[in-house]
């Protein structure tokens, strides 16, 4: 019997598959996500908070006016600040970028990996994975106290750094 997918076992498959990290960033309102999920390294999400990378991020500009998948490379024509070269330095060599917006609510989340390019079959994993997250957190409502409770926990603990 097959078993089914969980949120903790979905940022696990992820894990595995974006060796230098992801960011996802669940139900945007505003700027603000309900949930984020973060594992790319200490030093990178350092430097980026410290420069305030993320309102020059191509990679999040991107997000919030495209839906579909937009691999990195594909977004230096618009990276003015030389985000994309930086996260280089620090691993980040290959990557891409998946924005869903279901009319109610808007997800943005990108992935990492530095020794190669993520295969065509390894984007739609992901992409089903991240949709996935997208349905299972919508219903917020829905969830118990204990269950948000939990629910945030798991984002804290798969936060590295």
């Amino acid at each position: 019997m097959e078993n089914k997918p969980t949120i903790t076992s979905s940022l696990a498959r992820l894990d595995e598959i974006c060796t230098a990290g992801y960011a996802i960033a669940l139900h945007i309102e505003f700027t603000t996500p309900r949930f984020l999920f973060q594992t790319y390294s200490k030093d990178w999400m350092e430097m980026y908070s410290e420069k305030g990378l993320v309102l020059k991020d191509p990679t999040v500009l991107w997000g919030f006016s495209n839906t579909g998948i937009a691999r990195w490379h594909d977004l230096e024509e618009i990276d003015d600040s030389g985000v994309l070269a930086l996260a280089q330095k620090y691993g980040l060599k290959y990557g891409f970028t998946y924005a869903i917006d279901d009319n109610s609510s808007k997800s943005i989340s990108s992935f990492a990996r530095g020794d190669c390019d993520f295969a065509d079959a390894e984007l739609n994993e992901i992409s089903d994975i991240v949709a996935y997250l997208h349905k299972q957190t919508s219903e917020i409502d829905e969830f118990s106290p204990h269950e948000l409770r939990q629910l945030k926990s798991i984002s804290v603990n798969f936060t590295r750094g």
